[in-house]
């Protein structure tokens, strides 16, 4: 592999950097740098990160390729400057067993855009009733560490203690999609203001606070990890502070969307604005960004949920939940973390790299832009800025909230281990 030379990056928004690549590692760090024979990157002043870890994507691959593959998806993670993805557990067949995780793995190996690491469920069909295989996929050649039931929550008390129990033995963690179902039968949007004068179903914040509240205390008996999946209330906020401040081994997520949107888009009635959990209000968005500021919300996850046409383009109530986020998500961030001041660009690879590398246990990922680490590296011009346009997308889906809508920020060039993957906004 020949050498890569990136003349000029700000690492991590510092100083003008030059970074020489070497095969599969950074080989060193600094300025003036030369190298015979090297293709030279122009950075132009443009922010050099690590390469991005989402610890929330589905790519539905198996069961329901019409919306998304591990090919595609990990195009659009490319695209997005993600070097390893996460991959949630329902599909079809769930992914409850060595045998189908050990499919999305392989498949992730092949098609080579980013490191794919699968999610396990944590219970048989995610119907909430028998554990899972944990063990089994934990020692099966996709080393599962992240179990997730995600798109639907554990909620019987006992079946998640015991699965804290079991993950606890090889240092895993069990993600939750914090949903009390019993509160939650008919929601169509975030229960408020807004719910009452359109009249559809609410969704109310103690659905997603009571289980958390539930689950920290577990974890915290059990003496395990427990992640909450994207978390999106105020209220959910103060009780991670809380658990957090008693030594709970609690982390949290959010999604770029909730740092965002609120429940006022549901006014258009536009299915793209339905999503799970709902969008909330403006102070739940406020209370999320310094949450995340402040390290109480640890990532931003993207919970990057295609849907083919037709599972959108129909009446809200019909709708599937969800939104495609990897290749809008830096730029999300952007806007709403850097741009007012609330994080600088090492904070954006602390909660966007570092750490979901280090919730996930992905070696490898996550590390310093530093000599003799591996070279996974995202490149981003930060003073771009454009409409998003989906049909550009290297989603197979186009469910995105941000049609129109112009964001700051734009991924120029993504490395993995060194091979370029994303070269001026194009995918190799």
């Amino acid at each position: 592999m020949s050498k890569i030379l990136i003349r000029g990056a700000r690492v991590l928004g510092g100083e003008p950097q030059d970074v020489l690549i070497d095969g599969e590692v950074i080989e060193t760090v600094g300025t003036g740098l030369s190298a015979e024979g090297a293709e030279v990157v122009e950075a132009g002043g443009k922010v050099l990160l690590p390469g991005l870890v989402d610890l929330h994507t589905h790519l539905r691959e198996p069961g329901r390729e019409d919306s998304e593959t591990v090919l595609t998806g990990t195009r659009a993670a490319a695209s997005g400057g993600y070097t390893a993805v996460f991959a949630m557990a329902n599909t079809f067949p769930v992914a409850d067993t060595a045998g189908v995780v050990e499919q999305v793995y392989r498949l992730g190996q092949e098609h080579g855009y980013c490191d794919v690491q699968p999610i396990g469920a944590v219970t048989v069909g995610l119907e909430g009733k028998k554990l899972a295989e944990l063990g089994a996929m934990h020692e099966s050649a996709a080393g599962v560490t992240v179990f997730s039931d995600d798109g639907k929550c554990v909620d019987d008390a006992v079946i998640m203690r015991r699965a804290l129990e079991y993950v606890k033995a090889f240092g895993g963690v069990v993600a939750q999609h914090a949903q009390e179902p019993r509160l939650t039968e008919g929601a169509q949007m975030n229960e408020g203001v807004v719910s009452a004068e359109l009249g559809l179903g609410g969704w109310p914040a103690v659905a997603e606070e009571s289980i958390i509240a539930r689950d920290v205390l577990l974890a915290e008996h059990v003496g395990s990890r427990v992640h909450i999946c994207h978390l999106s209330t105020a209220g959910s906020v103060e009780i991670v502070r809380w658990a957090k401040s008693r030594g709970i081994d609690v982390t949290a997520e959010v999604t770029p969307h909730h740092l965002l949107l609120t429940d006022e888009m549901v006014r258009t009635y536009n299915p793209v604005y339905k999503v799970n959990p709902p969008l909330r209000t403006e102070r739940d968005v406020l209370a999320l960004r310094e949450a995340l500021a402040d390290g109480t919300i640890d990532i931003v996850a993207t919970d990057h949920a295609p849907h083919p046409h037709e599972d959108k383009d129909c009446e809200w109530a019909a709708a599937a939940m969800g939104m495609v986020g990897l290749e809008t998500a830096l730029s999300v961030v952007q806007e709403t973390m850097v741009d007012t001041g609330l994080l600088d660009w090492a904070g954006v690879a602390d909660r966007m790299s570092v750490k979901p590398a280090r919730i996930g246990r992905a070696p490898g990922h996550g590390r310093p832009v530093a000599a003799g680490e591996p070279a996974n590296l995202t490149l981003v011009d930060t003073a771009y800025r454009g409409q998003v346009d989906p049909a550009g997308f290297a989603s197979r889906s186009r469910n995105t909230p941000y049609r129109g809508r112009e964001l700051p920020g734009r991924v120029t060039h993504t490395w993995l281990r060194g091979k370029a993957t994303l070269v001026d906004g194009k995918l190799t």
